[in-house]
């Protein structure tokens, strides 16, 4: 598994509503994205956000990503920080 984690600053309660609002709307990715999970991330205190995006090749990473990189800035939770690409070693669950 691969996953892309992406940084934002500049995040508000309302922004997150607005966003997670609009991809339950959406039912699944954006076109041309063909991730296999998405999970995010909401720091209040310090108006922050983390998506982390599971992927199942790195192709799949890397072609979605160029998608992500043509979004207009409005469509994301905040201003974007960082971008992390990386492959997935180990996952523990309970």
């Amino acid at each position: 598994m691969f996953v892309r984690v992406v940084r934002f600053t500049g995040v508000t309660p309302e922004r997150i509503d607005q966003l997670v609002a609009r991809i339950k709307e959406a039912g699944g990715p954006p076109p041309g994205v063909r991730t296999t999970g998405l999970k995010l991330f909401f720091d209040e205190g310090q108006g922050t956000a983390l998506a982390v995006q599971e992927f199942t090749t790195a192709q799949d990473m890397e072609e979605s990503a160029k998608v992500f990189e043509a979004m207009d800035p409005g469509e994301t939770p905040g201003t974007r920080t960082s971008v992390d690409a990386c492959e997935v070693k180990l996952e523990v669950t309970a």
